[in-house]
């Protein structure tokens, strides 16, 4: 969401330069940045600071005007600038437009999370793309790790690719796996593995592992079952996050109902607040990060989608499990647990740590959906 709210701001500063002469007229009808990039030589957040994103979209408009993408890239840093929810717009490198919003600006996307619902990893990144992709396959079918690994991928591809808007004709295509799986006196390690970790643990195991060599897979299979373990670790706190949601409740405290962000509602709600309520959210760095993290879901899922790589969406899962994990520690909405809770009476501050723990449980169990996992409320 914030990412989207970036790339409409480029494409009124794309628009303002074409008026300009700046820009020769194609470069208004440019796709949008191909993908955002933590800023370079941001090693971790905060690097640049939370809500840094980096773009090289100046070096693709500057091969269509023919001209150098520094200065173009300082062109459009100084529209961008004068935006009032960014805090910074700078070139960086020899041309990559680096740009850090605001934190209030962070400190607004729970609301939006929570009001776009389940759709909140979707996009229109690869809209007008056409694909086909096989149907999840039955993975008790596959003989092997190299076919349940290239099966596997190649349905959450197709998967990946329909939230970022591109349109996905499924197909079933398993039955020579079947056939092959079921002759007798055959073992499978496929079969095997889903019968003593669980399909979900085989599932996410496939999905991150970037190549289809049986020991890689094999080794996620066997991290011991504590939070070393990123299966582990990501179900975990989308079971924490929930969790503090049920105790708030037996508490009698809930989170802030803000504008927008009403039960029930669903669809694409990218639409930033036309003016944006303070928060106290903005202050400390541990919910700073985790708004980062929280903000980068739909465009990890478009990249997967573009680079046929479902290891991107599980790495982006992690840096939210993990980001929650400490956030809760350090900056706990409740009372019975970490350092710093609220006192008893700032109900603001508790509410509004409330509703970040219900935007970080939304946005994992969005990513865990789409990797076919499920996503429990306890563990």
């Amino acid at each position: 969401m914030v990412l989207a709210d970036l790339g409409a701001e480029l494409a009124r500063a794309i628009a303002a330069a074409v008026a300009a002469g700046e820009l020769p007229a194609p470069a208004a009808h440019a796709p949008l940045p191909p993908a955002w990039r933590p800023a370079p030589g941001r090693a971790e957040p905060p690097g640049h600071g939370p809500g840094t994103y980096a773009t090289a979209l100046p070096f693709a408009l500057a091969r269509l005007a023919g001209t150098a993408p520094g200065p173009l890239a300082a062109r459009l840093a100084d529209y961008l600038a004068a935006a009032p929810w960014i805090d910074a717009a700078q070139v960086t490198g020899d041309g990559y437009l680096t740009v850090t919003v605001s934190a209030r600006h962070l400190a607004g996307l729970p609301a939006r999370i929570l009001a776009t619902g389940p759709a909140v990893a979707r996009s229109d990144a690869l809209a007008g793309t056409r694909l086909t992709a096989p149907q999840p396959p039955d993975l008790t079918a596959e003989p092997t790790w190299g076919s349940a690994w290239q099966s596997a991928r190649a349905a959450l591809v197709g998967r990946l690719c329909e939230a970022a808007g591109a349109e996905v004709i499924f197909f079933h295509s398993q039955q020579m796996a079947f056939a092959a799986s079921t002759t007798p006196g055959r073992s499978s390690p496929v079969r095997d593995a889903v019968a003593f970790y669980g399909v979900d643990a085989v599932r996410y195991a496939l999905a991150r592992t970037a190549s289809s060599p049986e020991r890689a897979i094999e080794r996620q299979l066997l991290v011991p079952l504590d939070l070393r373990n990123p299966f582990v670790a990501v179900r975990y706190a989308h079971a924490d996050a929930a969790s503090a949601l049920r105790w708030a409740a037996d508490l009698g405290l809930a989170r802030t109902q803000s504008a927008g962000a009403g039960a029930g509602q669903e669809g694409l709600n990218t639409e930033p607040p036309a003016r944006e309520a303070p928060s106290v959210l903005t202050s400390a760095a541990p919910e700073l990060r985790l708004l980062d993290a929280l903000s980068w879901l739909p465009e990890r899922v478009a990249s997967a989608a573009r680079l046929h790589r479902p290891a991107g969406l599980t790495a982006c899962l992690e840096s939210v499990a993990a980001a929650w994990l400490q956030c809760r520690e350090e900056c706990p909405a409740l009372p019975l647990r970490g350092r710093g809770a609220p006192g008893a009476g700032d109900r603001s501050l508790a509410g509004a740590r409330l509703e970040l723990a219900d935007a970080a449980r939304a946005i994992l169990a969005a990513g865990l959906a789409l990797l076919g996992v499920s996503a429990p409320d306890r563990v």
